[in-house]
């Protein structure tokens, strides 16, 4: 799929592989209007889901989910979200409505609730990605790739994501650190050696003032051991 824009849809259903999922995810820390577009059709989802009943065949689901692909997002206009979402999600629906026939009445309802609610749920990650008081710092690695930092105070959370980043050489790792106003470094992940990927960091993010990533020996270190390959500042 080469338009990352038609990926939003199938995000907010909870429906991508994690490789796409980072990789939109990747995009939404650099585009506003994508991220509201997702808060909004979650939003949207979960107002639907409410009323959902009626379990249809199983072939539905994989039916709705080629639709997706299929569904092209209109130019990113902020004050429409609401109507857009609406108008993204209706063909979906249409396309997993089970029509129930009985005493005369003509009905339908989509999957059941019990396959869409849980997808109406951001995860940790996603809320600091969506916060409104996100603070995001970009670091461009050249040919090793590009890595952003997001900070959310209220959420008191940080997240690093990656795109198309060097595998470090073998027996490192790259660890992420959080850097404290006593420009102390803590811990706070060790990253996969894939190239796009999305880690909630540990540690008081609130409190941080930068982070920073080194390549430390395999399974990571207490203290950075090298120089960092990558600083953010988070002031």
């Amino acid at each position: 799929m080469n338009d990352i824009h038609l990926l939003s849809g199938a995000y907010a259903l909870g429906a991508l592989g994690d490789l796409e999922e980072a990789r939109l995810e990747g995009h939404l820390v650099q585009c506003p209007e994508c991220t509201e577009e997702v808060r909004s059709l979650r939003e949207t989802a979960a107002l639907l889901a409410e009323d959902l009943a009626t379990t249809p065949p199983p072939e539905l689901r994989g039916a709705v989910l080629d639709e997706i692909s299929r569904v092209r997002p209109l130019p990113p206009v902020v004050p429409q979200l609401r109507r857009r979402a609406m108008a993204r999600l209706l063909p979906l629906l249409v396309a997993a409505a089970v029509l129930v026939v009985g005493t005369g009445v003509l009905a339908w309802r989509p999957w059941s609730s019990q396959d869409m609610a849980p997808t109406a749920v951001p995860t940790a990650a996603e809320r600091v990605l969506q916060a409104d008081d996100a603070v995001r710092a970009v670091v461009d690695l050249g040919e090793a790739g590009r890595a952003t930092v997001v900070r959310s105070a209220s959420e008191n959370r940080a997240v690093i994501v990656t795109e198309r980043m060097a595998a470090p050489p073998e027996g490192k790792v790259f660890q992420v650190w959080l850097q404290t106003p006593d420009d102390d470094m803590v811990p706070a992940a060790v990253m996969a050696p894939v190239p796009d990927q999305t880690v909630l960091l540990d540690g008081d993010a609130a409190e941080a003032v930068g982070a920073g990533i080194t390549l430390e020996p395999e399974g990571g270190s207490p203290s950075p051991t090298t120089e960092p390959i990558a600083l953010f500042d988070l002031a």
